[in-house]
Parts: structure tokens; C-alpha cells; sequence
């Protein structure tokens, strides 16, 4: 008989779980082109797979396509949360899942979709890449190679950052990428939970999520002070 697992216990598989995801991340980061030291390749698979944006390269555009996209790809992972990645399609993680679950999102309350926690998980990723795959379309559609569509928006979903340009998004110079980037950083900084609702037809779903109705406000009232401060 399978035992549950505690809320303590799925702390700690969460702890150890992203830090094995971690060091096998910076394998292909150690062992490419020569370009990391061991420690920078930790750096850069813990900072990609946690969306946190830093980085030890100087010179991206130095570095070995691959490197860069497997750099863009951790990051898309991490953004929604290899946890939760793990509850989705693991099924022998279904008895406990829920500790997991809730070890990880960032909410005190996580949401729950459906009956079963792997259900949840399963419909965060699906809309996850759902809205993927519209970016990657529209990024096509302003006339960006599909290797650059596909790592802008593994880094754009998970609002980390990761570029394979130097200038990152301002080598591009265009209006129509800054929209596009700009419309789907704030999407994915909603709760993925709210999209799903929205999809099934529920309009106003984001109005009526207090958490989102301050998210929006705060980011509307950020750009009126900062366009002011640069009309002064």
C-alpha cells in the first residue's frame, strides 16, 4: 500500500528534486564547447531552470547554437515548474502529488482544476505551451528565424530573460517584437489557472480575481510614473 506524503516530505523532494535538476542541467553547458567552467555551468543551469535571468556570459553570440537553445529551453521547463512537470506526466507520483504541488507554486493557496492533482498539473502545461506556440507563430509572423522565435519564447513565457543576442531584444529594433514580448510577459506573469478559465469561457475571470486586478493595477500604475519621469 502506497503511503502519502507529507507536507515536509514534499518540501524536501522539491529541495532535491531542483537541485539534481540543477547539475544535470550544466552537463551540456560543461561539457560543450569549452566555453563554461564547472562552476559557471551551474550558474547558468541553476539561473535558467529557476527563470532567474542571470548570467556569466559576456559574448553570447560566441556561444554554440545548441548551448544557447538548450540556455532558452531550462528556462521555458522552469517556468512553469519541473515539479509540476513531474506530477503531470509521472504517474506513480499520483499518491502525494498534491504535496508536491503545493510545495512549489508560489501561492499559500495552489489552485485545483480538477479532481485529481496530475489533471491540474496536466492543464497548467498544456495551456502553457498553448500560449507558446501562439507567441512562436506571431514572432514568425514579424519575420524572426524559427531558432530565434523558439528561444525568445522559452524565455519570454517564464519572464527570465535569456536572449541569443547580445542586445537581446533591442537587436531587433521593432516595434512589433517589443509589443509581442512585452502582451506575453504579462501573460505569463497572470495565473496560468485564470487563462485555463478564460479559454472555457469565462471572459472575466481576470477582472474578478482580486490577485490579478492588483497585478494589472500595479503594473499600469508603474508605466504612468515611468512615462512621466522620462516626459520630464
Amino acid at each position: 500500500m502506497a503511503s502519502i506524503i507529507s507536507q515536509r516530505e514534499g518540501m524536501a523532494i522539491v529541495a532535491v528534486g531542483w537541485t539534481a535538476v540543477g547539475l544535470f542541467g550544466a552537463l551540456p553547458f560543461y561539457l560543450g564547447d569549452g566555453y563554461f567552467t564547472f562552476v559557471d555551468s551551474v550558474f547558468e543551469s541553476v539561473s535558467g531552470f529557476t527563470t532567474t535571468g542571470s548570467s556569466v556570459l559576456t559574448d553570447i553570440e560566441a556561444v554554440s547554437k545548441g548551448l544557447l537553445f538548450w540556455r532558452s529551453f531550462i528556462q521555458w521547463l522552469g517556468g512553469m515548474g519541473i515539479i509540476v512537470l513531474s506530477v503531470a506526466i509521472l504517474p506513480f507520483l499520483g499518491v502525494g502529488g498534491m504535496q508536491l504541488y503545493k510545495a512549489e507554486v508560489p501561492t499559500p493557496v495552489p489552485d485545483k482544476l480538477k479532481p485529481r492533482i496530475r489533471d491540474t498539473a496536466t492543464i497548467l502545461w498544456k495551456v502553457y505551451a498553448l500560449i507558446s506556440m501562439v507567441q512562436v507563430m506571431l514572432l514568425l509572423l514579424g519575420g524572426m528565424s524559427l531558432y530565434d522565435a523558439l528561444c525568445h519564447t522559452f524565455t519570454t513565457m517564464p519572464t527570465g530573460g535569456f536572449s541569443t543576442k547580445n542586445a537581446s531584444i533591442a537587436h531587433y529594433n521593432s516595434v512589433y517584437f517589443d509589443c509581442i514580448f512585452i502582451v506575453f510577459m504579462l501573460a505569463a506573469g497572470i495565473n496560468f489557472s485564470l487563462h485555463y478559465q478564460m479559454l472555457r469561457g469565462k471572459p472575466l475571470v481576470f477582472w474578478q480575481d482580486s490577485e490579478c486586478r492588483f497585478f494589472l493595477g500595479a503594473v499600469i500604475l508603474l508605466i504612468i510614473l515611468v512615462s512621466l519621469e522620462q516626459i520630464r
